[in-house]
């Protein structure tokens, strides 16, 4: 499933935060194995994105052109076609609301070469973020420094 709220909790140790909602096939998933895998998209991959985030259930895989390849460290897959996976195991889990805030600690990541460029995202690489319910963005090549 494509999940929104996704966050850097932790950089020591590195941890990620991600909400998803109980109704979700992915929320028993990530319960019964424990582990779960971010894959960053680009803007190549928006049809998959809109499937995974509109779509129930593993048959959805069927109407989608990625490649689900083995992680390194978790059990749970990677995707070939995203700009970086980043594999996690839980180490905590509450509910808020209608969603369970999953905290993962990274246990390893693969990204591609061409998707950073001197430790930071290289902004060619259209990094695709959601704006809001249809519409999707890229972050422009502008950059901005506060001094």
């Amino acid at each position: 499933m494509a999940a929104d709220w996704v966050t850097v909790v932790s950089y020591d140790p590195f941890m990620i935060g991600v909400a998803i909602a109980p109704k979700r096939t992915t929320h028993g998933m990530i319960k019964k194995y424990g582990e779960f895998v971010v894959s960053v998209p680009s803007l190549e991959m928006l049809k998959d994105v809109w499937i995974a985030g509109t779509k129930k259930g593993p048959s959805k895989l069927k109407e989608m052109s990625i490649t689900l390849i083995p992680s390194k460290k978790v059990k749970v897959p990677s995707i070939k076609e995203a700009l970086a996976n980043i594999e996690c195991e839980v180490v905590d889990a509450r509910d808020y609301g209608d969603h369970t805030w999953f905290v993962g600690k990274v246990v390893d990541f693969t990204y591609k070469e061409e998707a950073f460029k001197n430790g930071k995202p290289n902004l060619k690489a259209k990094f695709l973020a959601h704006l809001s319910w249809v519409e999707f963005v890229t972050f422009s090549e502008e950059i901005y420094r506060a001094e």
